[in-house]
């Protein structure tokens, strides 16, 4: 499997994130994060790979995750409406996302990201 890396190339975290894995001489494909969104099977498989809460996926940090209130409604909305509406824009899924054999990581932290490509 090919290590794959979803970012959004403007933001601060995914060039650091990016520039940390050819530091490490790692091979990857970069995907663009909202010009290929990511599909609700996608997420659904990385979600399950990666043993994190499903909540873990959002960019609550982004405008357009608090433009929708999000905070408030996700706890009301099931696992198959979180997953269509994180498919549903690239925007709000938590960046960068790093997808290799052996697991999936939302967000940049070396340590977890280094686990990943050992």
């Amino acid at each position: 499997m090919t290590t794959l890396f979803l970012e959004y190339p403007k933001c601060s975290t995914c060039q650091k994130a990016r520039k940390w894995l050819e530091e490490q001489g790692t091979a990857f494909t970069a995907r663009h994060i909202v010009e290929q969104n990511p599909t609700a099977a996608e997420l659904r498989e990385w979600w399950q790979r990666s043993g994190l809460p499903l909540r873990r996926f959002f960019n609550t940090s982004g405008m357009k995750y608090r433009e929708l209130q999000l905070s408030a409604k996700l706890p009301e909305m099931t696992e198959e409406e979180q997953l269509a509406l994180l498919a549903s824009d690239g925007m709000l899924v938590k960046r960068p996302l790093l997808i290799t054999a052996k697991g999936v990581q939302p967000g940049f932290k070396a340590e977890a990201w280094s686990a990943l490509l050992s």
